[in-house]
């Protein structure tokens, strides 16, 4: 096989030791060389890792775009399969994979992502199929995003992107505590961007949105065919919303206060002496 076609697996971890033994197995026999970037992790992932024979990198967390972008800088090869810990290759993947390496059509592929919550696989509730761009060549694209929605983006004119046939397995929660704690840190992150970026939340988006998730969800994405983790999932992501609506518009308040203070203050301190006798 030609240089050009052999396949770098870039993995970016924190405290995976759980999951990343699962991952490294499923593209061991398809990876000409595994990558695990870690954002210092105190439990035995990186002995996971070397178990594996995976090169290992170690870097701060700067947020998920900047850490895959860094991430795929460590790659050796021209094609890159960027992966999470918590993800798996499913044997029909493996071998559309395998396919691409022979004979590749396209500069980039999407592939449909299965997730397992607290086991069971969902496939409706609008998490499948869960399009994600995950492998591709080096240097025709780019993660891009926000904090916590980050995505693979080809350049302009870079080239097509085509699709694979067989499922990426996301392994997300294994409790609904799990759940819970992922929400409370991602509402956290998304409401405070938002924020930032000068958006509030009105209490008409507060009181209707997380019902109409739940609707959509439960009811138009056919949610209910998954049975009780169907409506947990449905039921989590209604709450989600209210949660980031809610600390978004707590945050954008917060912001008024602080800039109304700041400006009095300038206003005081930048006043002719006399105004204030």
């Amino acid at each position: 096989m030609s240089e050009m076609n052999r396949l770098s697996v870039v993995i970016i971890t924190k405290n995976e030791e759980k999951n990343l033994g699962r991952c490294l197995h499923s593209v061991k026999s398809i990876a000409d060389e595994m990558i695990v970037f870690d954002s210092n992790s105190t439990d035995d992932t990186l002995l996971v890792a070397k178990s594996f024979g995976a090169k290992v990198y170690t870097h701060p967390f700067e947020g998920y775009v900047k850490q895959k972008n860094l991430a795929i800088e460590k790659a050796s090869y021209e094609w890159v399969l960027s992966l999470d810990a918590d993800e798996a290759l499913s044997p029909e993947l493996e071998a559309s994979i395998i396919a691409v390496k022979k004979a590749p059509v396209h500069n980039a592929y999407e592939l449909k992502r299965l997730t397992n919550y607290c086991g069971k696989w969902i496939k409706h509730c609008g998490w499948y199929p869960d399009r994600k761009t995950r492998l591709f060549r080096k240097g025709h694209g780019a993660w891009m995003g926000d904090q916590i929605h980050e995505h693979w983006q080809l350049f302009e004119n870079a080239g097509t992107v085509g699709e694979l046939g067989g499922d990426l397995l996301h392994y997300s929660y294994y409790s609904f505590s799990d759940h819970i704690k992922q929400i409370e840190k991602f509402t956290e992150i998304a409401a405070r961007a938002a924020v930032a970026k000068g958006k509030d939340c009105s209490l008409f988006k507060l009181w209707f949105g997380p019902k109409w998730r739940f609707f959509t969800d439960y009811v138009i994405r056919l949610g209910f065919l998954d049975g009780y983790s169907g409506y947990m999932v449905c039921k989590y992501s209604a709450w989600a919303s209210f949660a980031k609506y809610s600390k978004m518009r707590q945050y954008a308040r917060l912001k008024r206060v602080r800039e109304k203070v700041e400006k009095n203050s300038a206003t005081y301190n930048y006043q002719p002496y006399g105004q204030y006798r």
